[in-house]
């Protein structure tokens, strides 16, 4: 296993460049999936090198259910470190557990009491809550339907309401949920990987920003909808894991976006630019700890075989 083991945990180091680099020179839409497929893959070789960690400080307790072979001096002196990474990967596994499926359960239990709330209001795609605080956010389902307190939609003109509905439309048509969620675990299991959920968020909400303002046809009502909303929004209680319109991301600079040019769909950042650098500086951090997971767990796996007995 070597240095290999430890490389995916540290790897995530080199996706911060473009977790900053991205919302601002690639297309929203493509910074956000990005974003999500490098954190998914740097956060599951991370959770593959720890899971082997465990292997190894499981093998060094008494009572184990391994095999009497893994537990050997032989074993032991083919697995560097093992006395003090292997038992302390337990306990990272376990706080990693316990972080996981707490945002799950936080996530499903809000998407459950809203689809609670909805109870006896009409059908269609828009629900309107009679509240006095105002938010709006798309809450996934099947269907998923927009949640909007009467509250905001007060404090909108009829035109910007059009704005509003097509922006958190947008949020469940590009299923901006999932994402969210699994960059959101991605930095439960290694913590390296938060900055990339902050980039993320902003980028989702940049997204429908922009599908919002195809729809409408007019960049400046919503910018004006998103910049009137951001005055008088109030998160929802346990909602932080749907995107919320002009509540999450840095308004102005949402603003400022849709006052300028239709950013360019480009698939990749030019080479020589700092978004192509740190770009490819993600991708070979990423393969590296792909590659790196491998080589740890096959040499393992070969190790423990020939611990174990016939």
């Amino acid at each position: 296993m070597g240095v290999f083991v430890y490389l995916p945990l540290v790897l995530p180091l080199t996706a911060l460049p473009i977790a900053r680099l991205a919302e601002q020179h690639l297309h929203p839409r493509r910074a956000a999936r990005l974003l999500t497929t490098v954190a998914v893959i740097l956060a599951s070789c991370s959770l593959v090198c720890l899971g082997l960690l465990v292997v190894v400080g499981t093998a060094q307790l008494p009572g184990n259910p391994l095999p009497d072979g893994w537990s050997d001096p032989e074993v032991r002196e083919a697995v560097p470190h093992d006395a003090f990474a292997g038992k302390a990967s337990i306990l990272a596994l376990v706080v990693v557990t316990a972080a996981c499926g707490f945002t799950v359960h936080r996530h499903y239990r809000f998407r459950a009491r809203a689809h609670r709330a909805l109870a006896g209001l009409p059908g269609g795609d828009v629900a309107v809550l009679p509240d006095d605080v105002p938010y709006a956010y798309a809450l996934p389902g099947s269907p998923g339907r927009v949640m909007v307190s009467t509250a905001l939609l007060a404090s909108l003109e009829p035109a910007e309401h059009r704005a509003l509905f097509a922006h958190e439309r947008a949020h469940l048509a590009g299923r901006h949920h999932r994402l969210l969620l699994a960059t959101r675990l991605a930095g439960c299991v290694n913590p390296l990987l938060w900055p990339l959920l902050g980039a993320l968020v902003y980028s989702t909400e940049r997204w429908a920003d922009e599908d919002a303002a195809r729809v409408t046809g007019d960049r400046r009502l919503t910018a004006r909808a998103v910049g009137k909303a951001a005055l008088v929004s109030r998160p929802v209680p346990g909602g932080a894991a749907f995107a919320a319109f002009a509540a999450a991301g840095p308004v102005p600079r949402r603003v400022a976006a849709l006052l300028g040019p239709v950013p360019p769909d480009r698939g990749w950042p030019p080479a020589l630019t700092p978004a192509g650098v740190a770009a490819l500086v993600a991708a070979a951090g990423t393969t590296v700890s792909a590659l790196s997971a491998l080589n740890a767990a096959v040499a393992l796996f070969l190790v423990l075989e020939a611990a174990t007995p016939l």
